[in-house]
């Protein structure tokens, strides 16, 4: 298997690369650099889950929690966006946040049963 480690540095990087690029095409805004950055590395944190699912390593943190991460972030980072942008509400994007918190804490508590 792949040194993940260095993987998810070349696709930090990589995310890095998309960001500057779609904000040099005036896209977004510099204040919206960080949350689309947030947001795109958490679609890999996602990934990353699905990977551990499959190799599951006796001292990792486990697939659903690494998941769990990955869907936070990319929640946090694209209604921040949003929010910046004006489209939703400030307190919008929270209560995003705290039902994706919610649900996901219902997950877990199912799977520990």
């Amino acid at each position: 298997m792949a040194n993940m480690g260095l993987v998810s540095t070349g696709v930090f990087l990589v995310v890095l690369a998309v960001s500057i690029v779609i904000y040099s095409a005036n896209i977004i805004t510099l204040q919206e650099m960080l949350p689309l950055i947030i947001g795109l590395y958490g679609f890999w944190v996602m990934i990353l889950g699905g990977i551990r699912r499959r190799n599951p390593s006796k001292y990792e943190r486990g697939a659903l929690s690494t998941f769990t991460w990955g869907l936070l972030l990319t929640i946090v980072g694209f209604s921040s966006i949003l929010s910046l942008r004006g489209l939703v509400n400030w307190l919008f994007a929270l209560a995003a946040v705290l039902l994706v918190i919610g649900i996901l804490a219902i997950a877990v508590a199912i799977e520990r049963k």
